[in-house]
Parts: C-alpha cells; sequence; structure tokens
C-alpha cells in the first residue's frame, strides 16, 4: 500500500472510482438503445476539445466537455433527421474531431503529440488537482442524472414509442443521455483515455448481464465491475509500469469473460431447475422466458 503515500496515485486513485462508477452508469442505457459504440465516437469528438483547450491555454478537461456536449447533441440531431446520409456526417464529425484535436494541439504554443497521448490513452502522473475537481463535479452531474432519472431513462431506452405515448419528452431525454455520455468520456479520459472509454462503458454491463436480467441487479453489478477493474488497473499500472487505460480495459474483458464461463452451468442449472417445477401435463414451450424482450433487452 506505500502508492498511497504519493499525491498523484491518490488523485488517480479518486479518478478512477468516479470513473469506475459513472461509465457504466450511463453504459447501461446505451447497451438498451444499441448505442453502445456511441461513447467511441464522443471521445473522437472530445479529442477537437482538447487541442483547443491547449490552444487557448484553458483547461483541457472543460474544454473537452464543452465540445463533446455539442457533439453529442449534433449526433442526436442527425440521428433524427440524418436518414440516409446519417452515417457519412457521423463519419465526418468522428473523424473531423480526431483530425482538430490532433492539429489544435501541434498549433499550440506548448502542445506536442506527446500531451494528446495521454489523454488518448490515459495517465496517472498527469491527474491534476484541477482535474480532480473537475472530475468530482461531472460525475456528480452523471449520477445525479442516471439515478435521478433511472426510471424515465429505461422506458425510452426500452421502447421510444411506448414512452412517448405515456407522455415523457422523449426527444428531451434522448439529448440528456447524450450529453451524460459525453460528460461521463471527458470525466474517464484522464485515465482510461479517449479511444478507450467506450469498454468501460459497455463491457461492465455485458458482463452483468450474464449473471442477471433485472435492471437493478444489473446496474449495481456492472458498477461493482467498474469500480474493481479501474482500481485494478490503476495499481497494476503502478506497480508494473503500464499504460493504466489498457490495463483497465483487459481487466473488464478478463472480467466479461470469467463472468460468462460462470453464468454458463448457472444457466443451464436454472433450466433444468424450471423444467423439472413444471406441471407434467404443460408442455416446455409453454414455460415463461426469461425477463427478455424479442429484442434482447433487459427487463426491470
Amino acid at each position: 500500500m506505500d502508492f498511497l503515500n504519493y499525491d498523484f496515485m491518490q488523485r488517480a486513485l479518486l479518478a478512477a472510482v468516479l470513473v469506475g462508477i459513472t461509465a457504466p452508469a450511463v453504459g447501461i442505457y446505451l447497451v438498451q438503445r444499441r448505442q453502445a459504440l456511441m461513447g467511441d465516437g464522443i471521445g473522437h469528438v472530445a479529442m477537437t476539445g482538447v487541442g483547443l483547450g491547449f490552444l487557448l491555454s484553458w483547461s483541457p478537461v472543460w474544454m473537452a466537455t464543452l465540445v463533446s456536449v455539442l457533439g453529442a447533441v449534433l449526433m442526436e440531431l442527425i440521428r433524427w433527421y440524418g436518414r440516409t446520409r446519417g452515417d457519412i456526417a457521423l463519419a465526418m464529425l468522428f473523424y473531423g474531431g480526431m483530425a482538430g484535436g490532433v492539429m489544435f494541439i501541434n498549433l499550440a504554443p506548448n502542445g506536442s503529440n506527446a500531451n494528446l497521448t495521454s489523454y488518448l490513452f490515459g495517465s496517472l502522473s498527469t491527474v491534476s488537482e484541477s482535474d480532480v475537481t473537475a472530475i468530482i463535479l461531472l460525475a456528480a452531474f452523471v449520477v445525479l442524472v442516471t439515478l435521478g432519472l433511472r426510471r424515465q431513462l429505461f422506458a425510452v431506452s426500452q421502447d421510444e414509442e411506448f414512452a412517448r405515448v405515456t407522455g415523457l419528452p422523449v426527444r428531451a431525454l434522448n439529448l440528456l443521455t447524450a450529453i451524460t455520455a459525453a460528460v461521463t468520456v471527458t470525466v474517464a479520459m484522464r485515465v482510461v483515455g479517449l479511444l478507450l472509454v467506450s469498454a468501460l462503458m459497455v463491457v461492465p454491463v455485458a458482463a452483468a448481464q450474464q449473471l442477471t436480467r433485472s435492471f437493478a441487479a444489473t446496474f449495481a453489478i456492472a458498477v461493482a465491475i467498474g469500480i474493481t477493474v479501474t482500481i485494478g488497473g490503476t495499481v497494476t499500472s503502478y506497480y508494473q509500469d503500464v499504460p493504466p487505460g489498457a490495463t483497465i480495459v483487459l481487466l473488464t474483458i478478463g472480467a466479461f469473460i470469467a463472468l460468462t464461463a460462470l453464468a454458463t452451468p448457472l444457466a443451464r442449472r436454472r433450466a433444468r431447475a424450471l423444467a423439472a417445477a413444471q406441471p407434467s401435463g404443460d408442455p416446455a414451450e409453454c414455460a415463461i422466458p426469461a425477463s427478455r424482450d424479442a429484442a434482447g433487452k433487459v427487463g426491470v
């Protein structure tokens, strides 16, 4: 535990815990909406914000947040109105974000590709006190939204048409989800990196779904996995001198593989127990399926 004696490791661990909470908390809604790669797209756009931050001598975290939010809103507008040309517009937005980031950071007086690399793949030693303050504030926003509006966000993620019929402001909630995802990307970029953050938003949720179909249980397990792998990856990167973002993502994938291997015999055991509990006169095809709809979404 000697790493706790260093200020930079204390900051890195605090940031890692917040990332472990916020990324799966937003990711569960993106997985439900079939937008698992949205975080990756926002990460590309956020690169322009990082570059602008260096160019204008302003906080790269706050500038990346602003640019990411604008990019996420634009992505939602393209999704609503893009139709046949929407995929081309999104591609230009993503690659333009990457190119803008590289260009701006090279135009900055004190900028270099080395500065950009720490934001792309994460860096423990560069997490400053101002970064931690920004991460805490942004993480608080993400937690308030994902927990405070969980019923509304879940309803919209499951079935937009049904949510609209019940009177929910579907477009406003979709925009809020996109904005929250953008904020989460900037929360995670100092620890995991912009190019790897999408994995931490999606894989813990997928791993949790191997064990449960309940939304609340999936949410809790995914967050627990997120916290475990971010802390584990941060500590491992300190002792082994390896990149923290890559380490965290590999641990997350390892957790998914382990839980999948564990869930397979459990699923078979539950199936046998269910078959044994059925009355002898009922055919097997009359059994009530698990709480997933035809599209494979998680039930409440």
